[in-house]
């Protein structure tokens, strides 16, 4: 058996199919040689350059217009600065201090509304009866804004730890009932039948199919309340409060510190870019099992 090929213009000559399937002393014709995609022949750059590169180019962009006067001091202190005041407010403790204050309060918010949003989910998603009575006031109070029930949570818990704490788990309760309902709801009938056609319990339904399906919706909704912990921290801290980053932020208003502001919202993103790669760690780790597309 052999394969014919006949470049243009050229004789027809006959291959051996030996030679070009096995490690023969014959060459394989460059015709019959695979081409790599386009984008294995790419000189990769490093994937953390690559993230790395459009904030290092906004921070030289910025440097250049506090240089050039473009950007005042009263405006927007310089990155120069800014980095002074950071290490300032570090060693003297008072930054190292309002962050664990502010950590404490997300931590307990998020602890809260995880445990309300994805229980009421749960009762919503796994019952009729259940979705009838929690769903339509569920989706009357998350149309309400969290930061506009401020000032009645104060009336009711006092200006100590309470309505900040409040504020956070509000807001982290809604994206996670979301996420987790409609994960819940969109788990694939046929697996449902699957399980029941193995004679699996309604609980071993729950565990093992309806669960595990809605773990990825989950974990969104994690992340996006994660985002709305911050977000509401901020008004919770500005706030009747004498402590934590956002009470930084109001005294360097006061005393129109537009320095020590920037860096208050430096911290503010870092811890919600640090939350986030936990979130996305423990993404990897739960979802091993389902094969994701990951850019090209």
């Amino acid at each position: 058996m052999s394969i014919s090929h006949a470049p243009p213009g050229s004789r027809e000559t006959d291959i051996p199919l030996k030679s070009a399937f096995t490690n023969d002393s014959q060459p394989i014709p460059v015709d019959l040689v695979p081409l790599l995609p386009a984008s294995s022949r790419r000189t990769r750059v490093p994937r953390w350059l690559r993230r790395t590169t459009g904030p290092v180019l906004l921070l030289l962009l910025w440097q250049l217009l506090t240089s050039t006067g473009v950007l005042t001091a009263d405006v927007l202190a310089s990155p120069g600065r800014i980095a002074q005041v950071g290490s300032d407010l570090i060693a003297d403790g008072s930054l190292p201090s309002a962050m664990g204050t502010s950590l404490q309060r997300v931590a307990a918010g998020l602890a809260l509304g995880t445990v309300v949003g994805t229980g009421l989910a749960l009762v919503s998603g796994l019952f009729r009866i259940g979705e009838d009575l929690v769903d339509a006031p569920v989706q009357m109070l998350r149309t309400v804004p969290f930061v506009g029930l401020i000032p009645l949570f104060i009336i009711w818990f006092g200006i100590g730890e309470a309505p900040k704490v409040a504020i956070i788990t509000l807001g982290v309760t809604f994206p996670l009932y979301l996420n987790v309902y409609a994960g819940i709801r969109g788990v694939d009938t046929q697996l449902i039948e699957a399980g029941e056609s193995l004679g699996l319990s309604r609980w071993g339904l729950v565990r093992h199919v309806v669960l595990p399906g809605a773990l990825p919706g989950a974990l969104t909704g994690l992340r996006y309340s994660l985002g709305i912990a911050w977000l509401a921290l901020v008004f919770a801290e500005q706030v009747n409060a004498d402590s934590g980053i956002g009470f930084l932020m109001v005294q360097a208003r006061d005393f129109l510190r537009t320095d020590v502001i920037v860096v208050c919202l430096i911290v503010y993103a870092f811890l919600g870019l640090l939350a986030d790669f936990i979130v996305r760690s423990l993404e990897r780790l739960l979802l091993q099992w389902r094969p994701t597309f990951t850019g090209r």
